[in-house]
C-alpha cells in the first residue's frame, strides 16, 4: 500500500519540501492549505500529488505529516486535531522554537510518535511562489526527540533529511536547541532590524557597502512569524541579548574614552575567534558540527 506524506501548511518551507521530497520513498505527498490559490497553484506547478483544504480527511490517510505552520498556529493544530491523526502515524514540525512545541505535542495521542524538528535554512521571502527544490542543501537538520518519538522515526528522519541534502543530522534538546537558535538566528534577526531603526537609514541610503546590505538582509522579515518567534523563545533570546548589550558596552566605552589599547585587545580577541569558526567550518563541512559530539546535554551528531 502506497505511503502518503501530509504537508500542512504550504508556504516557503512547507512547499520547500514538497518539492524536495519527490520521490522519496516513494511516498505520495498531499498538501493542506486553507489557501485556494495556493493549493491551485501547488497542483499546477506539480509541487504536490493531491492538494487538500480539509485536514481531518488528509490527517486520517497520513503515515508521516509535516506541519509547517506558524509557531502558534501549530501548537492550535496538534490540540485541534489530537484525535484526527491516523493511529500508527508519525507527527513532525519545522518551527524554529522547540521547547513550546514539544510541549504543544504532549496533547497528541499514545497513539501518534511526535519528532520535534528544525531544517536550518530559510529565505527572507515567503509564500509557495518562492519554494526552492534545493532549500536545504548544505542546512542542518536538527531533531528534538522526545517520548514520544520511536527509533524507526528518527531513522526516517534521519534517511528524509539525507534525502532532501542536508549537511548533517543532529539530536539534541529542545533547551538546547531553543539557545543555540537564540544565538545563532534569532539574535542575528534583532541586530538586522535595529540597525534598519536608526532615524539615519534613508539619509544615508546609496552608501551601503556590502557589511551593511550583509547585516540587514534579514530585517525584510516576516512580521507575524517573527513576533511569534521571538515571544515564544523569550527566555534563551533575553539571555542572549544581555550578552550582546554588555559586549557593544564594552566596545561604546573603549571608543568613546580614546582607550586604543582596550579596544584594540577586543579587536584583536574578536578577530581571532572568527578566524577559528572559519578553520572549524572549512575542515569540518558545517559549521560548528563538531561541537555536538561529546556535548553536556548528551547531543549526538551523524556525519554524512
Amino acid at each position: 500500500m502506497k505511503k502518503r506524506l501530509v504537508i500542512v501548511g504550504l508556504g516557503l518551507i512547507g512547499g520547500s519540501l514538497a518539492k524536495a521530497l519527490r520521490g522519496f520513498e516513494d511516498y505520495e505527498i498531499i498538501g493542506v492549505d486553507v489557501s485556494q490559490p495556493t493549493l491551485r497553484y501547488a497542483m499546477e506547478q506539480d509541487i504536490v500529488d493531491r492538494a487538500e483544504a480539509d485536514p481531518v480527511r488528509a490527517l486520517a490517510e497520513g503515515d508521516l505529516v509535516f506541519l509547517c505552520l506558524h509557531p502558534q498556529g501549530i501548537v492550535e493544530f496538534m490540540t485541534e486535531h489530537r484525535d484526527h491523526f491516523r493511529p500508527g502515524s508519525m507527527v513532525t514540525d519545522v518551527c524554529g522554537v522547540k521547547g513550546a512545541i514539544l510541549k504543544g505535542a504532549g496533547e497528541l495521542p499514545d497513539t501518534v510518535s511526535f519528532v520535534g524538528g528544525h531544517p536550518m535554512a530559510g529565505t527572507e521571502f515567503s509564500g509557495i511562489q518562492h519554494a526552492l527544490a534545493n532549500m536545504f542543501h548544505g542546512a542542518h537538520y536538527i531533531l528534538t526527540p522526545n517520548n514520544q518519538s520511536s527509533p524507526e522515526h528518527l531513522a526516517l528522519m534521519d534517511r528524509l533529511a539525507r534525502y532532501i541534502g542536508c549537511a548533517d543530522v543532529v539530536q539534541t534538546t529542545a533547551e538546547r536547541h531553543d539557545a543555540i537558535i537564540a544565538y545563532t538566528s534569532q539574535m542575528m534577526h534583532v541586530i538586522a532590524v535595529s540597525v534598519c531603526d536608526d532615524p539615519s537609514l534613508f539619509d544615508y541610503q546609496g552608501f551601503e557597502g556590502d557589511s551593511f546590505r550583509g547585516c540587514t538582509r534579514v530585517a525584510a522579515l516576516d512580521v507575524p512569524l517573527w513576533t511569534q518567534l521571538f515571544s515564544m523563545n523569550a527566555e534563551a533570546l533575553g539571555r542572549a541579548l544581555e550578552q550582546l548589550e554588555e559586549n557593544i558596552r564594552q566596545y561604546r566605552q573603549a571608543i568613546q574614552s580614546g582607550d586604543l589599547e582596550v579596544l584594540s585587545e577586543k579587536l584583536a580577541r574578536s578577530s581571532a575567534r572568527k578566524r577559528k569558526m572559519n578553520r572549524m567550518e572549512a575542515s569540518s563541512g558545517a559549521v560548528g558540527r563538531d561541537r555536538w559530539e561529546g556535548s553536556r546535554d548528551g547531543a549526538t551528531t551523524s556525519e554524512s
